[in-house]
């Protein structure tokens, strides 16, 4: 029986025995397998978190889902669980082997990790004044480029984009501090970018930060006056290989388009101006009614638009190697006939650990882009006459027939637009290899080696027509090539420690070279046998050939060093020298400095306030530099000329620029006070900045007498002008509620900046604002803002004979229609001498705004999510110039709407002028009659965000799906009259591409 027993017992003893013997096994071997899971706050698992057993160095990286192993050998282990943004947790197994560990953020606006010059630091510690970028309030606005996603979203940073496909925006940051080039430094992956941001695929973009004070730019020296755009890219991380894919199609429009005269309405103007100075007015336009509304070339100029933006990312790494990889297309038709851009970028970014102290990497950007258009004219456009059709009726091209007086000369511009090519075709490399040694536990050596290459040609070919009396008789080819070279060699050594004393210590030296070289050649001809064969060599008369080079190189030198003491005082100071080849002997190397200290006043002892959660003060001072002043300035510049001698031509070299061997570098010094707060929880985030910028040694054209030989349009720039820049700055983020379902944030951008030119070698203005033709509309001068309008003052519109004969004299003459009369411009005789002269003009506008603003809300509710942003500046003007042409009423081409207000007689108008043809009271010279309120609020951009579940019954399709809707430049309210009031930065619009309008529609998926 006992047998019997036993037998039957022996299978359960043998699954006992099974069950324990992995137990026993690991009690043998005395190791113990954990496994488990991180996730975050929301339950939400985090890959790449980093899992370390104390004591050891012993760790483990959880993998896409969370997930992770790790071996310990004893029951009671501790493991110390960490994650970028997330509070390090430990944690004992107490015997488990199964683990669900969850992190809690830290604090968000304190610890995000802030890209600086030649390294980085997180906000908290920052000295200095910089902005960060949110990317993912950029990041689903339809644009083409990262600077016009930017724009309001920095304090103290204005940023001017373009509707032209293909444009770069215009940067100033805290001002215009400088009659030359007021462009910042852009630095991508550690390298200075020459090519514009255009180049930059947005969706490859990790972090984008703006270094705006004295006391953070300095590290550039010479070349961070302007402030530095600093913009890293992605890399490849930990855990599980990701692939994603962004895609978003778009339709643009015109945000406003210039209404114009139609057939019947141009036709009684015309015969006004024709009447009033005395001429036969036309015939055919004997009944103005009977014309209709005739042909609206507007209509037919602007088109809708449509774009398409393709991204593809792969990202996939372990603990050796990481690598991120992506490719960009991006096809954007214009919204003028014939303005296109397309552009391919390819991304490619390593990261490679050869061990604990040794690793490499590289980043690598491929573009190609192509920008066509014809021979766009928005001007001309506007003025081509609504009584001439666009084509005949054999389908050429229309042009006018009969007398200029009555049918205008203005060629067809759908034509000229059409028939003209009008290209440019880039080709550009920017890239770098860098490795990393890490010694003696504390130091750290880097050497980033890298190259840009940029090419471009440009090609313009314009063959015959004949248009009625608009005949093109030659075929015309232009072609251009130029390249740029630019290679960069970094080295810098840092060292960082932490003291038990409660000291924390980061210093950095190093030095940069960097060496550019530019060649430009083009050649044109005319008249070619066959237009099928569209070379240079087809051709036959008038062919030209130029060609240029230049080089400029730099070296440098510099320091910093970062300490703080408790995280309650911090320190800053930053030393650089540069040389540049840009200067003469004697002045080729320049030394810029710079200090701030910050104080912590939250972490004191004495501070008890519960509801601010930190309170820092900062201050800061230092000296930049500006070596974009072109190169060779110090020495003098020669052309060639062939002259004839009895019949013999002869080459000689002549000097056109007077030599200038004592120029140097324009140095800024800054002041900067900022306040960083955070309250109530973090749930209210405050930045102020308050700063005075001074340019010094500023470049101005000197006056040279022509008996010295040299050119005086031509002339040399020396050290003597002087502008200020003050301003303030406020930024203020808020987390209105914080629901687990609902949540509304909202940030507001504040900056307000005042211009002032303190000196500028003299007491002459220097003119700017040309239009052309010796007009000009603006004028720099000592005591004003940089760029102010100069001009006649309007002072109503005359209403009788007898209030221009009781006025002081404009125009003398014999009758109406050769001197001033009723119905003419009254300006102001500002000297009181009786005579309206040039003496007369005055200083009639500012294009200098008085503060820009921004306003972002965000609200998520369960996997919705709508952005609304605003954005506006106030307080700036602008020169209409197109009115210059749409409202002249003085030669025969078509006008705005506006001119339906015009004198008639006394009584009727008192704004615009009568009708007359050759104007001869000069009523569109350049005066207050064009300066316009360019203030303007715009709702920037509207997106509407929806994630796809993941999960489609028991099958996960993809990691994440996001559907949005998005709108950018909406509405815009402005007293402007003109198509958009977001002009350039001197304040003045003429025949400017539009900003459009753009509604997107864009789906992004991960698997």
């Amino acid at each position: 029986m006992k047998i019997t027993s036993l037998n039957r017992a022996k299978p359960s003893l043998c699954f006992l025995i099974f069950l324990l013997l992995p137990f026993f096994m690991m009690a043998q071997n005395g190791k113990i397998k954990i496994t488990g899971k991180v996730l975050d706050e929301s339950n939400q698992p985090l890959p790449g978190a980093s899992v370390l057993l104390k004591n050891s160095n012993q760790t483990s990286i959880t993998d896409f889902d969370g997930k992770f192993e790790i071996t310990v050998s004893n029951e009671n282990a501790v493991l110390s669980i960490s994650f970028i943004g997330y509070k390090t947790k430990d944690i004992s197994t107490n015997g488990q082997t199964a683990l669900t560990v969850n992190l809690e953020l830290e604090s968000e606006s304190l610890n995000t990790v802030v890209v600086i010059g030649y390294g980085e630091v997180k906000s908290k510690d920052l000295t200095g004044s910089i902005s960060t970028v949110k990317l993912a309030d950029i990041n689903k606005q339809p644009v083409a480029n990262v600077g016009d996603a930017i724009q309001g979203r920095a304090a103290g940073v204005q940023v001017i984009t373009s509707g032209k496909p293909g444009d770069n925006p215009t940067f100033r940051i805290r001002g215009t501090g400088t009659i030359g080039n007021n462009d910042p430094l852009i630095v991508v992956d550690g390298m200075p970018l020459t090519g514009g941001l255009n180049q930059i695929n947005m969706n490859d973009v990790e972090s984008l930060q703006i270094l705006k004070d004295a006391s953070s730019t300095a590290i550039y020296g010479a070349r961070g006056a302007n402030g530095v755009v600093i913009i890293t890219t992605k890399r490849g991380s930990v855990g599980k290989s990701s692939l994603s894919f962004d895609f978003s199609t778009g339709i643009s429009q015109a945000t406003d388009i210039l209404p114009v005269l139609n057939a019947s309405q141009f036709a009684s103007l015309h015969n006004d101006i024709l009447n009033n100075a005395g001429l036969t007015p036309n015939p055919d336009f004997q009944n103005p009614e009977s014309l209709g509304k005739g042909t609206d070339w507007v209509d037919a100029f602007f088109k809708t638009g449509i774009q398409n933006n393709y991204t593809m990312s792969y990202s996939a790494g372990n603990e050796k190697t990481k690598v991120y990889t992506s490719l960009n297309v991006f096809d954007q038709k214009g919204i003028i006939i014939n303005t296109d851009y397309k552009r391919y970028i390819l991304q490619f970014n390593t990261d490679t650990k050869i061990s604990d102290n040794i690793k490499f990497g590289n980043s690598l950007k491929l573009n190609h882009d192509i920008k066509s258009q014809g021979d766009y004219n928005i001007q001309n456009a506007l003025i081509s006459l609504p009584t001439q059709p666009i084509y005949r009726e054999n389908g050429n091209y229309s042009g006018p027939i009969g007398q200029a007086i009555y049918s205008g000369d203005v060629d067809n511009p759908i034509g000229k637009a059409n028939i003209i090519d009008n290209s440019t075709k880039g080709y550009n490399v920017q890239g770098n290899i860098f490795g990393e040694l890490t010694f003696l536990k504390n130091f750290k050596f880097k050497t980033l080696a890298g190259a840009e290459a940029n090419f471009w040609k440009s090609r313009t070919w314009a063959p015959t027509y004949n248009w009625d009396s608009k005949i093109g008789q030659n075929a015309f080819l232009s072609e251009s090539s130029n390249q740029a070279i630019t290679l960069l060699l970094d080295n810098t050594l840092t060292f960082s420690k932490k003291f038990d004393s409660g000291i924390n210590l980061t210093a950095v030296v190093g030095t940069s070279a960097q060496q550019n070289k530019f060649e430009y050649i083009s050649g044109s001809i005319q008249d070619f046998p066959s237009e099928s064969t569209q070379t240079l060599n087809n051709g036959i008369a008038q062919s030209t050939l130029h060609g240029s080079g230049s080089e400029w190189a730099i070296f440098s030198t510099f320091a910093r060093a970062n300490f703080d003491y408790k995280s309650k005082y911090y320190a800053t100071a930053t030393v650089r020298r540069d040389g540049s080849s840009r200067f003469g002997t004697g002045n080729k190397y320049g030394t810029f400095p710079s200090a701030s200290l910050a104080w912590r006043i939250s972490n004191e002892d004495f501070f008890k306030s519960k509801s601010v959660n930190d309170l820092k003060l900062r201050l800061g001072y230092g000296v930049t530099g500006n070596q974009e002043i072109g190169n060779y300035s110090f020495s003098s510049n020669y052309n060639t000329y062939l002259y004839n001698f009895n019949g013999n031509f002869v080459s000689a070299a002549i000097p056109t620029v007077l030599p200038n061997s004592n120029v140097k570098w324009e140095s800024q010094e800054q002041y900067n006070i900022g306040l960083d707060a955070s309250f109530f929880n973090e749930r209210v985030n405050l930045t102020l900045d308050a700063y005075i910028k001074n340019t010094n040694d500023m470049l101005v054209p000197q006056s040279v007498p022509v008996t010295s030989g040299y050119s005086d349009i031509f002339v040399p720039y020396i050290n003597a002008g002087k502008i200020r820049n003050k301003g303030i700055e406020l930024v203020i983020n808020t987390k209105n509620i914080q629901k687990d379902k609902f949540s509304w944030n909202t940030d507001f951008v504040f900056s307000l900046n005042k211009n002032k030119v303190i000196d500028l070698n003299g007491d002459a203005p220097l003119v700017t604002g040309g239009l052309g033709l010796n007009y000009n509309v603006s004028r720099i001068k000592e005591g004003l803002p940089i760029n102010v309008f100069y001009g006649f003052v309007q002072d109503g519109i005359f209403q009788t004979q007898a209030e221009v004969d009781n006025h002081a004299i404009q125009v003398q003459g014999t009758s109406s229609s050769n001197s001033t009369s009723a119905g003419d411009i009254r300006f102001k005789d500002l000297n009181n001498d009786g005579l309206i002269t040039d003496a007369d003009r005055a200083y009639i506008g500012n294009p200098n705004p008085d503060f820009s603003a921004s306003l972002n809300n965000t609200l998520t509710y369960g996997d919705f999510s709508l952005s609304v942003y605003l954005q506006g500046v106030y307080g700036n003007d602008i020169f209409n110039a197109n009115r210059l042409y749409n409202e002249a009423m003085s030669i025969t081409t078509n006008q705005s709407t506006a001119v339906l207000g015009r004198w008639t007689g006394p009584g009727t108008s008192n704004s615009m002028p009568r009708a007359v043809y050759g104007d001869p009271n000069n009523n569109n010279r350049a005066s207050s009659r064009y300066i316009e309120d360019g203030s303007y609020l715009r709702i920037k951009n509207v997106s509407l965000t929806y994630n796809i579940p993941t999960d489609f019954g028991k099958d996960k399709i993809f990691d994440y799906a996001k559907v949005y809707l998005s709108g950018q430049n909406l509405f815009t309210f402005t007293k402007y009259s003109g198509f958009d009031p977001e002009v350039s930065t001197n304040g003045i619009d003429n025949n400017i591409y539009p900003v459009t309008r753009i509604i997107s529609l864009g789906l992004n998926v991960g698997f």
